[in-house]
C-alpha cells in the first residue's frame, strides 16, 4: 500500500521525541555490555576514555548542528557532503551510513537472540532475532509520530535505569547502601593497580569500543527533515548531549568502577548488572536483563528508521532505486524499510554461526562506518564554512565553538581511533572490510554511470 504519488516526509517529531531518540540510538550493548571490555583495557581510566570520546562526539554534532539548522533536510550529512564535497563524496556517505546501521542491527538482533536464553534457555537464537527484526519493522511503519512516542518511552526505561543506579550507588558510596551501613568510598579506582593500571596504551586501545558506543547520537542529522522546529529542536538536543554523556557514560562508570573492582570483571557480564547485584537488589539480574534486551531493541528501532531514511534520501538524489522514494499515506519510506528488513534477514542467518565472533567483528565494522560518517561530517563542515560569504558566516544561527581549531582537531582524533582498530585481533577486520566497502561504492558510482548524470 505505498503511495507513489506522496513522497514527502511528515515533519511528526517533537523536541522531546529527538532529545531521546538520539540518547536512545547511543545508550545501547556498546555501553551496557561492551563497557566491560573496554574496562578490561583501561581499568578505571575507562572514564577518562568516555570523558573524552563525549567531548569528541559533542564537536561532532556542534559541527553537524551548525549545517543542520540553516538547511534541515531529511538525511542532512548526505546531502550536505554532495553539495559542499562533490557528488561522489554523497554517494559514498549515503550508502555508507545506510551498512553502519546495517551491520549495527544485526549485531542488536543478534544479541536480543542471546539475551531471551536468561528466559528462555534452550531456545533457538534465531527465532528470537527473526521475531525482534519483525516487531522492530512493524513498529517502523507508524507514523513518524508514533515512532517517536515508542522510541521515546523505549530510551526512558534505559535512563530511568541507569539513574536509579546513579543514585543508589551514590547511596553505597557515601552512606553504606546495602553495604551494612559501611561506606564504600571511591578507593576502588585507585586500589587495584592504580588508576591507570594498564598505562596510557590501556586507554588509548579502549577507544573503539568508547566510540561504538557512541554510534547513534549523530541521527539528529537524519531526523532534521522530520522536526517541526529543527532551529530550536535541533539546537536544544544538541547543545544537552555533553551534559547528558557526562551523566550516562562518565557518572555510571565511576559510580560502577568505586562499587566493583576493576579487576574483578570478566568481560563478559554486563558491569550494570554486577552493579545491582552489589547492591542486592532482588532479582537484579533479571531486572537489567530485561533493560539490556529494551536496549538493543531500541538501538535497532533506530536502525531501521535511519537506514530507511538514508535509501529515501538517496532515491531523492537518484543515487538509488526511485521506487525507495515512495511513502505510506502516513509519511514514512515504507519501501526503503522494506529492503532494508530483507538485507537485515543475513543478521538472522548470522545466529546460526558463532554469535560472539560474529558479533564483535560486526560491531568493529560499524565503528569504522561511524568514524567515516563522523569524518566526512567534520570535512563537509570546513568546506561549508570556506565557501560563505562574510555576510553568511555572520548570519549562522548555531556556530561550530572555537572554529577551525576544533574542526580539525577533532577529524585527527577520528584518524587515530581508525589507526587504532588495527592493533587488535578481533577489530582488524574493520580495516579489511570497512575500505573494501568504500571501494566497492566508488566502482558502482561510475559502473552504473552516476558520475555523468550527475555532471548533466
Amino acid at each position: 500500500m505505498q503511495n507513489s504519488k506522496e513522497s514527502q516526509l511528515h515533519r511528526g517529531l517533537e523536541e522531546r521525541h529527538i532529545a531521546l531518540m538520539s540518547l536512545g540510538a547511543a545508550i545501547g550493548v556498546g555501553l551496557f555490555l561492551g563497557s566491560a571490555s573496554a574496562i578490561k583495557l583501561a581499568g578505571p581510566a575507562i572514564i577518562i576514555s568516555y570523558a573524552i570520546g563525549g567531548l569528541m562526539i559533542y564537536l561532532i554534532m556542534r559541527a553537524l548542528g551548525e549545517m543542520a539548522i540553516k538547511n534541515p533536510v531529511a538525511g542532512s550529512f548526505s546531502r550536505y557532503a554532495s553539495e559542499f564535497v562533490g557528488p561522489l563524496a554523497g554517494y559514498i556517505t549515503g550508502w555508507n551510513y545506510w551498512f553502519v546501521w546495517i551491520a549495527t542491527c544485526m549485531a542488536e538482533i543478534t544479541a536480543v537472540g542471546i539475551y531471551m536464553q536468561f528466559w528462555f534457555p534452550g531456545t533457538p537464537q534465531w527465532a528470537w532475532a527473526l521475531a525482534a527484526l519483525a516487531i522492530m519493522t512493524t513498529i517502523n511503519f507508524l507514523a513518524v509520530k508514533a515512532y517517536g512516542e515508542l522510541e521515546f518511552w523505549f530510551a526512558l526505561v534505559k535512563i530511568v535505569t541507569i539513574i536509579l543506579m546513579i543514585v543508589l550507588g551514590f547511596g553505597m558510596i557515601i552512606f553504606g547502601l546495602g553495604n551494612g551501613g559501611i561506606a564504600v568510598g571511591f578507593g576502588n579506582l585507585v586500589e587495584h593497580g592504580g588508576f591507570f593500571p594498564n598505562g596510557i596504551s590501556g586507554v588509548i586501545l579502549s577507544f573503539q569500543m568508547v566510540m561504538f558506543a557512541y554510534l547513534g547520537i549523530e541521527m539528529l542529522g537524519v531526523t532534521a527533515g522530520e522536526v517541526k522546529n529543527p532551529e530550536k529542536s535541533l539546537k536544544r538536543a544538541i547543545d544537552t548531549v555533553f551534559y547528558r554523556i557526562l551523566l550516562f557514560y562518565v557518572l555510571a562508570l565511576t559510580v560502577i568502577l568505586s562499587i566493583t573492582p576493576w579487576d574483578q570483571m570478566n568481560g563478559k557480564d554486563s558491569p550494570f548488572v554486577m552493579m545491582f547485584d552489589k547492591i542486592g537488589i532482588p532479582g537484579a539480574a533479571g531486572i537489567i536483563q530485561f533493560v539490556v534486551l529494551t536496549a538493543a531493541l531500541s538501538s535497532c528501532n533506530s536502525g531501521i528508521f535511519s537506514t530507511g531514511r538514508m535509501l529515501f534520501n538517496l532515491a531523492q538524489q537518484g543515487e538509488s532505486p526511485k521506487s525507495f522514494e515512495r511513502t505510506t499515506k502516513s509519511g514514512v519510506p515504507g519501501v526503503a524499510i522494506i529492503v532494508s528488513a530483507v538485507v537485515l534477514l543475513f543478521g538472522v542467518y548470522l545466529n546460526y554461526m558463532e554469535a560472539e565472533k560474529v558479533f564483535s567483528y560486526v560491531t568493529s565494522v560499524a565503528t569504522f562506518g561511524a568514524l567515516w560518517t563522523w569524518g566526512t561530517i567534520l570535512v563537509t563542515q570546513i568546506i561549508s564554512r570556506r565557501k560563505m560569504s562574510p555576510g553568511e558566516k555572520q548570519g549562522l544561527a548555531y556556530k561550530m565553538p572555537l572554529f577551525p581549531f576544533t574542526s580539525y582537531f577533532t577529524l585527527a582524533f577520528l584518524v587515530f581511533v581508525m589507526v587504532i582498530l588495527g592493533f587488535s585481533a578481533d577489530t582488524r577486520i574493520a580495516l579489511i572490510v570497512g575500505p573494501i566497502w568504500i571501494v566497492l561504492l566508488v566502482v558502482l558510482y561510475y559502473v552504473t554511470g552516476l558520475n555523468k548524470r550527475k555532471k548533466g
